[in-house]
């Protein structure tokens, strides 16, 4: 009789042993929490296409921001509907404007929680494209002095990370110059620095109505089909002084999430982003899966490709799930 010394079983028999050698844990600590906030007063209106997300105005996101924290999540990330925009996206770095109140009025009721802007102008702007316009061409260089103004202003505001989003060449350099010039040289930078033009951002387009006017993204973010173009802007960003990298999409580029974390020592973020959440929505509503086994096997496979930090819409029923 053949007996079988290796017995990986052994390992899987309880829920004890299966935790004593589990090698990836994931914890509410990983969690960025993205909210919306609007114009006006005692809004709180749920994003169709996002269930359970919702547009708020800045009181109510104050009041998210306590539940947030309480429940463990260290970090928001604050994205915003301006009250009008323009051909350059000025109301990005207007005071007023709702993220700029936000960051401030968040940073005050809860100052322990991580407050990260989400820099960029594709809501802000008229035409919807992520930058100042030639034609139909985003001007790279005359974008970089307008995102410089968003980044000092969300700074201002007590905004603790710069996330620049927007993906024009050397935009970490120029923010990185700007911020240490008005003296908030603390103010850390992630980048998106692999952001790419992917289907998966539909209903985020329609939560923050940044949807182009016109043509698509292409001429500035990444082609789906590239991981070495992937890791060159990578280096780029960490030789102009990003702190962070981040990953976007993350559900369909883990590929690109454990080559970038094995090409850097810096801290590595995903975004889980609007797509990847409303498909896990739909297919729940409709009895299809169990939302809470496919939600936290999806947050542990991104932590186990190598993510830092998650950024997803999923943070605060996992964190009451794991609790």
């Amino acid at each position: 009789m053949l007996i079988q010394k290796l017995r990986p079983r052994r390992m899987r028999i309880s829920d004890g042993m299966r935790a004593m050698v589990r090698e990836t844990e994931l914890s509410a600590k990983d969690f960025v929490y993205p909210i919306f906030v609007v114009p006006g007063e005692h809004v709180k209106e749920e994003i169709p296409s996002m269930p359970g997300c919702f547009h708020l105005s800045v009181e109510n996101a104050v009041e998210l921001a306590r539940e947030i924290y309480r429940l463990g999540i260290p970090s928001v990330e604050v994205f915003g509907l301006p009250e009008y925009k323009d051909e350059i996206g000025s109301s990005a770095w207007d005071p007023k404007s709702p993220v700029q109140r936000a960051i401030a009025a968040i940073k005050e009721a809860v100052p322990e929680l991580v407050i990260v802007g989400d820099v960029c102008l594709c809501q802000y702007t008229s035409h919807g494209h992520c930058g100042k316009l030639c034609g139909e061409y985003v001007d790279n260089d005359e974008t970089l002095k307008l995102l410089q103004k968003v980044a000092v202003s969300q700074a201002e505001a007590g905004a603790d990370i710069i996330a620049p989003s927007d993906m024009m060449d050397g935009r970490v350099a120029a923010i990185r110059e700007a911020l240490d010039g008005d003296g908030f040289t603390n103010v850390s930078i992630m980048s998106y620095a692999v952001k790419y033009a992917s289907g998966y951002y539909g209903p985020f387009r329609d939560a923050a109505d940044s949807a182009p006017q016109f043509g698509d993204r292409r001429q500035y973010q990444m082609d789906p089909a590239n991981v070495q173009e992937a890791l060159k802007e990578v280096d780029l960003d960490v030789a102009e002084g990003a702190d962070i990298i981040m990953v976007k999409p993350a559900l369909a580029y883990l590929d690109v999430v454990r080559r970038v974390r094995e090409h850097i020592h810096h801290p590595v973020a995903v975004y889980n982003v609007s797509g990847e959440y409303a498909m896990v929505k739909a297919a729940a509503q409709n009895g299809w899966i169990d939302e809470k086994r496919i939600v936290l096997e999806t947050l542990t496979g991104m932590k186990r490709a190598g993510a830092d930090i998650i950024i997803t819409y999923h943070a605060m029923d996992a964190a009451k799930w794991m609790q």
